[in-house]
């Protein structure tokens, strides 16, 4: 019998989910950082937008404000169907070829969650995307720092074997719920740094 493709991809981000999966301060020692948003007037604005597992006929939600220079990302996942919610900035160019990885500032409720970026990597002429999930403290400051050696290249779900992820042509960051739990979540993000490891 075949399987429904939505099926197919949801059983694939699960095996993502355990080959990428990054602990907090597991990652390189740190030797600077540079902001690269903090949400407030001084920086970028990426011009965040939701995309919801509604896009596949999931049930999940979700939504995020900014608040107090803060991006509160809230809402709830619904495994049945789908299970994921994200938000993903517009269009961008950065060229982070100097630095060894994503540092976030951030207070969440004890979830798993999953940093995206995208690149003009294609994968039979489609646009592919990298991934990396982390683990949070419920309910307390962390600083999560993300190797870019960490990120695995997908497709619709479908981990890839290439191409590597070129740091010094990032088109997209995103970030993602999709732990497969069922439930509301709530994730506070202070900035993004783009850091450099000793």
């Amino acid at each position: 019998m075949k399987l429904p493709e939505w099926t197919l991809l949801l059983c694939s981000l699960a095996l993502i989910a355990v080959t990428a999966r990054v602990h907090a301060n597991e990652a390189d020692a740190i030797k600077d950082a540079t902001i690269l948003t903090n949400f407030g007037e001084q920086h970028a604005n990426f011009n965040w937008y939701v995309q919801n597992d509604t896009v596949m006929g999931g049930r999940s939600s979700g939504k995020y404000i900014i608040d107090n220079m803060q991006l509160v990302f809230t809402g709830v996942t619904n495994t049945n169907g789908g299970g994921f919610s994200s938000i993903r900035t517009r269009p961008l160019r950065l060229d982070l070829s100097e630095y060894a990885g994503i540092q976030l500032s951030l207070k969440a409720d004890g979830r798993r969650y999953t940093w995206h970026i995208q690149t003009d990597a294609t994968w039979r002429g489609r646009r592919i995307s990298y991934w990396a999930d982390f683990n949070t403290y419920d309910n307390d400051w962390m600083t999560i720092n993300i190797p870019f050696t960490s990120f695995q290249p997908q497709f619709r779900g479908f981990l890839l074997e290439g191409p590597v992820l070129d740091i010094a042509n990032i088109k997209e960051l995103g970030l993602y719920i999709y732990d497969k739990q069922d439930g509301a979540f709530k994730l506070q993000l202070d900035h993004v740094s783009a850091y450099t490891a000793e």
